[in-house]
This record gives structure tokens, C-alpha cells and sequence, in this order.
């Protein structure tokens, strides 16, 4: 039963532009929706907490910046059993796969570890933020209840993963769509109390993640051993140690991933830290302006998990040509839409920003910051594409020193010059938070472009090889 599917992706094989959009979205969309549903858990807990107080969206603001970085940082290692998974699969190497994946199991079990201590012990990267201490205690409440959710997050990764590599995102889909519907009600009744429970505020959106997450994590486990297409892997019909050479080679792969994950992450981490001194309002409205940037990151974030699944495919299956031509047109398919997105949202942004809170103040500090949103998605539309489809080829490194040039030099180095004006030459439109955006737009056009051209590269030597 599991292999039907497999001879329809082969047999979908197409050089056209038209062709190769359609199976590209034929995987993307679902994920999409996934996506959308685990971005909504987000901007639900801000609109929600929002209406709470300011303070706690502050709160929310800087303890989700944190835990995002984190989490990341950690799933990107993990998300290594993708490509090598996928590409097991285009080669139809069933046995490999199951030994990948429990191999995977271990490696987050070290994971979750570093994770929990540094998620419960929070207080040196909230001494970089210098916030007050109330701002303070309530990061740290949002943090340590998040803490007891990541080991079923990490788990969930790996499920994740192996049905994306296999082509079945929509496994996913269902269960992140089941649990946003969990979380409306249970962020309400957690936020604002009721049923004996008080209200809890920001820590009750992070207690009904954290719930959920473990929801999410049994369904998966019961998942790998109910549904068929996971049958031939046999992931728990054999218990195995630890296997060095197995897990050196998901960490060759995985760590430069999960470090350009958290480059990425931390690139925004750290101007809401560096944000969070020029106030409680700038601070809330920098959260509006990075909300929307997640949200419209879903859709190139899709395109890239579907491009690299079919790469990696093509490439087990010694397509390296197919294997090229569906790396351009998923990143040429992704740039398109976002530009369409951005001018949507330009045009939209004071009805979205009026969404987000009621406060004037914060709603005049968000809107110069989505503006700068709607230019900053298109590149970075191309960049994860692109950064996606070389995973696909197994390739992590340079792209991730591409990442630390760009985004932590030119974004964060540039956003902290230009944020606090070190020179104090500049013009007051040029500082402040939006200082710290216009950098981090700049340093994503140097991301993509730096990554486009390797992809060139790597995907030539590829047909090369092949001839």
C-alpha cells in the first residue's frame, strides 16, 4: 500500500515551468495550511494577551523571541532527517529510513536536555534585554512553562520531517489544524481565567502550548505505527543503541542546518532585545511587525520544504537534472508570490495593525515597521527557497557562513549602528526600531543572493558528475 504513491511522484516527472509548479504545490499547500495553523498559535497568543495588557505583550514579545530561537535552533539539527530521508526514499532504501529515524530519536533526547536548561534558566539573555523587573518575572513564568513542552516539540520534528521527505505533508496538516482548534478556547479560558482558574496571562497561552504539544507528540506516535505509508520503515519493530557513524552523519548535516536556522532566528531574537530598551510600546509594536513577517513567511517557507522534498527525490532517483530545474522554478514560484503578498499588505497594513491591538500608541510604532515587512519578505522569500533546495543536495555549510556574514553582520551589527545611531549622524526616520528592520531587509538581499549563486554552483557540479 505504501508504495503506490511513490511510483505516482516519479511518474509525475515534467521539465515545464506549469508542470513543475503544480507538483510543487501539490506538496507545498498542505504544509502551508500546517504552517499557517502553528503561526496562527502566535498570533492568537499576541491579539489575545494584547487585550490583556501591555506588559504581558511585552512579555510575550521577548520570552517567544527567546524560545523560537531555541527551538530552531534545535528542530534545524533534527531537520536533517529530512533530505537524508527523502533521498533514501527516491532511492527506495526502506530499512535505511527506519535506522534514520530512530537514530534521529536519540539525537533529540541530548537535545531536549540542552534545551530545558537553558529555556528554564533564562536569566543571562535577559540580561542583555536590561528590562524592568516586572517585564522580567513575566518572561521568565512565559519561559519556564514552554521549557516542559520542547521534548514533545522535538519529537513532533522528527514526525514532521519523515512525512514531509515521504511526501505525505498533509499527515502534518490534519494534526496542526486539529490543534489550533484546541488552542482558541483553552488560550481564553488559561489567559483570562475562569473555572476556578485565575487568570494567568501571558504564561497561560505559553501552559496551553505546552499541553498541546504533548497532544500533538502522542498522535504522532500512534501515527508511525497505525499508518501504512510508515509500515515498510519499521521504526519501532527494532530497538537500537546509538550508532556513532549514523549520527556524525546527521550531525554533519544537521548542525550547520540548525546553526543557520538560529543565525536566522537569533537575527531577530536579538533586535527584540536590543528593542526592548527603547521601551514597553516599541517593543509591542516591533512584535506586531515580526508577527506579520512570520505569518507571510509560512508560504516561501512551504514552497521550500516542497522543493526540497522533490530535489532530494530527483536526486536519489539519479535525476540530477529534474533535480535542478525543480530548484529554480520553486524559487522563482516563491519570489512571485511574495511580492504579491507584500504589496497587499502594504496597501492593508493599517487594517492588519488595528487587528493586532487597540492601543494608538503601539499601532503608530507598528506601522512604519510593516511597511519596511512588505520589501523585507521578498528576499526573504528567496533566500529560504534557495537555502531549502540546497539542503536538498545535502549541502549546509557555506550557506550557513553566507547566513552569519549577512545576518548577523550586516542585520544585527548594521541594526544596533543604525537603531542607536553609534555615529549620531543619522536622520531620526533611519533609527529606533526601524533602524534595526531597514538592516535586517539589507542583509536578507545579501542572503539571497549569495545563496542563489551557490545553488548555481552546487547544482551544476551535480549534472556534471552525473554526465
Amino acid at each position: 500500500m505504501a508504495q503506490a504513491p511513490r511510483l505516482t511522484i516519479e511518474a509525475a516527472v515534467t521539465t515545464t515551468l506549469l508542470g513543475d509548479v503544480r507538483r510543487i504545490a501539490g506538496l507545498a499547500w498542505p504544509v502551508l495550511v500546517g504552517q499557517l495553523a502553528i503561526i496562527a498559535f502566535g498570533v492568537i497568543d499576541t491579539a489575545m494577551v494584547g487585550r490583556y495588557s501591555a506588559l504581558d505583550l511585552a512579555a510575550l514579545g521577548l520570552g517567544s523571541s527567546i524560545y523560537v530561537s531555541v527551538y530552531i535552533g534545535l528542530t534545524g539539527i533534527l531537520s536533517a532527517l529530512q533530505p537524508v530521508a527523502a533521498q533514501l526514499y527516491g532511492a527506495r532504501k526502506d530499512a535505511e529510513i527506519g535506522e534514520e529515524v530512530r537514530q534521529a530519536f536519540w539525537l533529540a533526547l541530548v537535545l531536549m536536555v540542552i534545551g530545558f536548561v537553558i529555556l528554564y534558566f533564562p536569566g543571562p539573555l535577559l540580561d542583555l534585554a536590561r528590562a524592568p523587573e516586572a517585564l522580567r518575572d513575566r518572561t521568565i513564568g512565559y519561559l519556564r512553562l514552554l521549557s516542559f513542552g520542547l521534548p514533545a516539540s522535538l519529537a513532533f520534528r522528527i514526525y514532521s520531517s519523515l512525512s514531509n521527505a515521504v511526501g505525505r505533508p498533509r499527515l502534518v496538516m490534519f494534526l496542526q489544524v486539529g490543534a489550533l482548534a484546541i488552542k482558541v478556547p483553552l488560550n481564553t479560558w488559561l489567559i483570562f481565567g475562569g473555572l476556578g482558574v485565575p487568570a494567568l496571562g501571558g504564561p497561560g497561552c505559553a501552559l496551553a502550548s505546552t499541553s498541546i504539544n504533548w497532544a500533538l507528540a502522542l498522535c504522532a506516535a500512534f501515527a508511525f505505527t497505525r499508518i501504512d505509508v510508515f509500515a515498510p520503515f519499521e521504526i519501532f519493530r527494532h530497538f537500537c543503541w546509538p550508532v556513532w557513524k549514523r549520527q556524525a552523519e546527521l550531525l554533519k548535516l544537521g548542525i550547520p542546518m540548525g546553526l543557520s536556522y538560529l543565525i536566522e532566528v537569533t537575527s531577530y531574537t536579538f533586535m527584540a532585545i536590543f528593542i526592548a530598551r527603547l521601551g514597553t510600546t516599541t517593543l509591542a509594536g516591533h512584535q506586531i511587525a515580526g508577527n506579520m513577517g512570520a505569518v507571510l513567511y509560512m508560504t516561501p517557507l512551504s514552497i521550500g520544504v516542497a522543493t526540497s522534498t522533490l530535489v532530494a527525490q530527483a536526486l536519489g532517483g539519479g535525476r540530477p537534472a529534474e533535480a535542478r530545474t525543480l530548484a529554480r522554478h520553486g524559487v522563482m514560484t516563491a519570489v512571485a508570490i511574495a511580492c504579491c503578498y507584500g504589496a497587499i499588505v502594504f496597501v492593508l497594513r493599517p487594517l492588519i495593525i488595528s487587528g493586532y491591538t487597540p492601543d494608538p500608541a503601539v499601532a503608530v510604532a507598528a506601522m512604519p515597521l510593516v511597511a519596511i515587512v512588505t520589501v523585507y519578505h521578498v528576499f526573504d522569500a528567496l533566500q529560504i527557497t534557495t537555502a531549502f533546495a540546497l539542503r536538498a543536495y545535502k549541502v549546509a555549510v557555506v550557506p550557513t557562513l553566507i547566513y552569519a556574514i549577512a545576518l548577523w553582520g550586516v542585520g544585527l551589527g548594521g541594526g544596533y549602528a543604525l537603531g542607536f545611531d553609534v555615529f549620531g549622524t543619522l536622520p531620526g526616520w533611519a533609527t529606533g526600531a526601524r533602524g534595526f528592520w531597514l538592516a535586517n531587509a539589507a542583509s536578507l538581499v545579501i542572503a539571497g543572493a549569495g545563496l542563489i549563486v551557490y545553488l548555481s554552483r552546487v547544482s551544476t557540479r551535480y549534472l556534471r558528475a552525473e554526465g
